[in-house]
C-alpha cells in the first residue's frame, strides 16, 4: 500500500505474528509485542498497516501476487525461463508436473507466506475486537478490511492447496495446533471464505477516501470470484461433478450490480491496464499497491516479477516467464476475424513475417515480445531475440511484457542488494474485464448465453479498438490485426457449447500471462484434457517438455506440504493424488 510503511513497524509487528503462526515458520522472532501493546487504536492501525503489507510481501521466490510461476508457467500460457531447467529448478518441477515433490521448499515457502498474511490479518482483528466503538470509531470498518485481507489469502491458499486449516482470531494460540484442514467440506471451506468478503460487502463504504483500501465494490467483486469458483462442485479426487446454478444466479447479481453501480468500467484502450501511469484507474477494482521513494529501506516495489524482464541493458535480467508458441498462435484469428478454434496450433507463428502474413487479436501485441517489433509500445526499441532472451534454442523467441515497465519508467529501479529490476507499478488482482467475464460465464452455465453475447462482445470491441499504441514510428501497425464480433447466425452458431467455447477463448486473450489460467482450467475441470494435449504437441517444440505430464485427479492442486504434515503431527491431510 502506498501508507509508506516503515520497517521498524514491520518488524515490531513480526515478532508477534511469528509467535501466533509458529506451525508454519520456524524462524526466531526480532521483536515481541504483548497483549497490553494493541489496546490502543493507535497500536491497532499499525497491526492494520502491516496486515496490508503483507498483500506485497511476496518475492520472485514465491510470486503469490503476480501468480506467474503457479497459474502461467503452470498452463499452456507460458514457459519458465531463464538460464535452463536447473535455474530455479523447482518452478520447473511445477512446469512439467510429473517430478513435483511433496516436499519441495518452495511449496512450503508459498505455504508459510500466505499464512503469515492470515495472521496478520487475524492480529489486527485481535486488537480490533479489544477496542469500544467509542475510543476507536473505524472499528467496523477495519474489521470489515481485515477479514477482506483474510479472505484475499485464503482464497489464494485454497486454489493452490485445496486442503487448509481455518484459522480466525477467535482460536487460541493454544487451539491452533488442533485445527484440521479436512475441519470443513470443499463447499463449507468456500462458504467460510465468503462470509469474510460478505462483511465487506455489509460493512466496508461504497467509496474509500485512501486508495487501495477496499470498498463494498471490491469486496462484492471478490465475493462473486469466491461463488464462481464454488459453482464448480468438486468431488474428493478433484473432478467437476455438478455446476450450481444457485451459486451461478449469485454471481450473475453480484456482478450486475457492480456493473450497473459502482462506477468502475473498462479502459478506453487495453494498454492502460499494463502502463504504470494508468494505475488505479477507472477498471482496476482490487490492486497490491506498490511504491518507491517511500522512506522505507528499499520501497514497497514488486519483487515478485523482478525475474521476468528481458535481457535489454536497461533492463538487464533475467529472461523468465516467457509466452509459449501455443499462446501466441492462439491469438490468431480467420478470415472472419474469430479465433481459429480448431487450427490455431497447426502452424508455429514465430518470425517476423508470420506477422503480417497472417491475422492477429491486437492482445498479442500488448502481451508478448515479438522478434522485430517495438517492445512495450517504445518505437525506438526493437525486441531482439538473439540479445533479448536466455536460452532461446531452449525456451523460444518470445518475451512476456505485462508485467513489465517501459525502459524510461520512473517507477523502475534495482532492488538494493540485487542486479535485478523491479518497478512500483502495482498489482490488478481484480479488474472490471473480469467481473464481465465472471458475468459471462455464469449467464453461459445458466443456459442464458445470448444474455452473455453482448457482455463477450464488448471486450472484443475493447480490444479490437485497442491498435493506437500498436503503430510504428511510420505508423504501420505492429501486425495485421483482424477482430471482429461475434454474429450468431452470420458468422456463429450461438450455442451454449459455443458460447462457451468463446467465453474460455476470451479469458484466455484477455488475461494471457497474468496467472489465470491454470485456474481456470482447474475450475472448469477440463487441465488434464487441455494440458496433456498441450504437451503432446509443444514436447515436439521445447524438447525439456517430454517429460511433462499432468496427472488428472492428483495435479488440480499443490500437495500439502509434508513440512506442514510433520508439524501438524499429521493432523493435516494429504491432497488426492499424492
Amino acid at each position: 500500500m502506498k501508507y509508506y510503511i516503515k520497517f521498524s513497524l514491520l518488524l515490531m509487528c513480526l515478532g508477534s505474528l511469528l509467535t501466533a503462526c509458529s506451525r508454519f515458520l520456524d524462524v526466531p522472532p526480532k521483536g515481541v509485542v504483548g497483549a497490553d501493546d494493541l489496546n490502543t487504536p493507535e497500536s491497532v492501525e499499525k497491526l492494520v498497516i502491516a496486515a496490508y503489507a503483507s498483500l506485497g510481501n511476496d518475492h520472485w521466490e514465491v510470486p503469490y501476487t503476480s501468480a506467474w510461476v503457479y497459474g502461467s508457467v503452470r498452463s499452456d500460457d507460458a514457459y519458465k525461463g531463464g538460464l535452463g531447467t536447473a535455474d530455479q529448478g523447482e518452478f520447473t518441477q511445477y512446469e512439467v508436473f510429473s517430478t513435483i515433490q511433496e516436499n519441495q521448499s518452495r511449496g512450503n515457502l508459498l505455504w508459510t507466506r500466505l499464512f503469515m498474511g492470515v495472521q496478520r490479518a487475524n492480529l489486527a482483528l485481535k486488537g480490533i475486537n479489544q477496542l469500544s466503538d467509542g475510543s476507536y470509531p473505524e472499528k467496523k470498518q477495519r474489521r470489515a478490511e481485515m477479514r477482506f485481507i483474510r479472505g484475499h489469502f485464503y482464497f489464494l491458499l485454497k486454489n493452490h492447496f485445496k486442503k487448509v486449516p481455518f484459522i480466525d482470531e477467535l482460536i487460541s494460540q493454544d487451539s491452533i495446533n488442533t485445527v484440521s484442514n479436512v475441519q470443513y467440506t470443499n463447499d463449507e471451506q468456500w462458504s467460510k471464505i465468503a462470509d469474510d468478503f460478505q462483511a465487506g460487502v455489509n460493512d466496508l463504504p461504497l467509496q474509500q477516501e485512501q486508495i487501495g483500501r477496499p470498498n463494498s465494490y471490491t469486496a462484492k467483486a471478490y465475493l462473486a470470484k469466491v461463488r464462481l469458483y464454488q459453482a464448480y462442485e468438486q468431488d474428493e479426487q478433484n473432478n467437476v461433478t455438478h455446476i450450481n446454478p444457485q451459486r451461478l444466479n449469485e454471481v450473475v447479481t453480484l456482478t450486475s450490480d457492480i456493473i450497473n453501480s459502482s462506477g468502475y468500467r473498462l479502459s478506453g484502450d487495453y494498454a492502460e491496464n499494463y502502463l504504470w501511469q494508468f494505475e488505479n484507474g477507472k477498471e482496476s477494482i482490487f490492486a497490491v499497491q506498490r511504491s518507491l521513494n517511500d522512506g522505507s529501506e528499499v520501497g514497497r516495489i514488486d519483487m515478485s516479477t523482478a525475474l521476468n524482464y528481458p535481457m535489454y541493458p536497461a533492463y538487464g535480467c533475467c529472461s523468465f516467464h516467457r509466452p509459449s508458441q501455443n499462446l501466441v498462435n492462439a491469438f490468431q484469428t480467420g478470415l472472419d476475424g474469430l479465433p481459429k478454434f480448431e487450427t490455431f496450433n497447426n502452424v508455429e507463428m514465430k518470425n517476423e513475417a508470420d506477422f503480417k502474413n497472417n491475422s492477429f487479436d491486437p492482445r498479442l501485441d500488448h502481451t508478448v515480445g515479438l522478434p522485430g517489433h517495438p517492445f512495450k509500445y517504445q518505437n525506438n526499441i526493437i525486441y531482439q531475440t538473439s540479445s533479448w532472451t536466455r536460452g532461446p534454442e531452449l525456451y523460444g523467441p518470445f518475451s512476456g511484457m505485462k508485467s513489465v515497465v517501459q525502459a524510461d519508467c520512473p517507477c523502475l529501479t534495482t532492488a538494493k542488494g540485487y542486479a535485478y529490476p523491479a518497478s512500483s507499478m502495482n498489482n490488478d488482482i481484480i479488474k472490471f474485464d473480469d467481473v464481465l467475464l465472471w458475468k459471462a460465464e455464469a449467464l453461459i452455465e445458466l443456459g442464458r448465453q445470448d444474455e452473455a453475447l453482448g457482455i463477450i462482445n464488448q471486450v472484443r470491441q475493447r480490444a479490437k479498438n485497442s491498435t493506437a499504441r500498436l503503430m510504428d514510428a511510420n505508423g504501420h501497425p505492429y501486425s495485421n490485426y483482424h477482430v471482429e464480433l461475434y454474429k450468431p447466425g452470420q458468422n456463429i452458431a450461438w450455442t451454449q457449447a459455443n458460447a462457451r467455447r468463446a467465453l474460455q477463448w476470451e479469458r484466455r486473450l484477455e488475461f494471457g500471462m497474468e496467472g489465470a489460467r491454470f485456474f481456470d482450467l482447474v475450475r472448469w475441470g477440463i487441465a488434464a484434457e487441455v494440458l496433456n494435449d498441450y504437451f503432446e504437441v509443444e514436447s515436439k517444440r521445447r524438447t525439456y517438455l517430454q517429460i511433462a505430464h499432468f496427472t488428472k485427479n492428483r495435479d488440480e492442486y499443490l500437495p500439502v506440504p509434508t513440512q506442514q504434515i510433520d508439524l501438524s503431527n499429521g493432523l493435516y491431510k494429504q491432497n488426492n493424488g499424492w
